[in-house]
């Protein structure tokens, strides 16, 4: 497992990104400062819906969310509930949890992003599980 190191933006951890955040997306999670570090393309279990311009993820279940894992500081954390409307109440638009991700041959406790339940109401299922392949499927 990657060692977490305490920098001057604080410790690292991990994020698994599944939407506008995974590389070439909308929202380039390699955008933001300071930079991420990229760890490995990987999936969860969970169902990817499609909101408009951004997908959602219910974590859980047979499906699979493609996605990759970066390591980031407590700064880029704060960047990104900021971005995802992370409220401390769980009533914001995105529900900010932690979950094992397999990446490769190791486990790593990730930081997932997960869509408020009342988001997802009449919205269709993105069956491939991958957001960036919807986007191109669709334009």
């Amino acid at each position: 497992m990657m060692p977490h190191s305490a920098g001057p933006a604080g410790p690292t951890r991990h994020v698994f990104v599944y939407g506008t955040l995974r590389a070439g997306g909308r929202n380039d999670i390699a955008r933001f400062s300071p930079a991420p570090e990229h760890v490995a393309d990987a999936s969860i279990a969970g169902t990817l819906y499609d909101l408009g311009s951004y997908p959602g993820a219910v974590l859980g279940g047979t499906a699979r969310v493609v996605g990759e894992i970066y390591a980031i500081t407590s700064a880029l954390e704060a960047q990104l509930d900021l971005l995802e409307e992370v409220k401390p109440d769980d009533s914001g638009e995105y529900i900010k949890r932690e979950v094992k991700v397999q990446a490769g041959a190791e486990e790593l406790m990730c930081l997932a992003y997960e869509i408020h339940p009342k988001r997802i109401v009449g919205r269709p299922v993105i069956a491939s599980g991958d957001w960036l392949a919807h986007m191109r499927s669709i334009s």
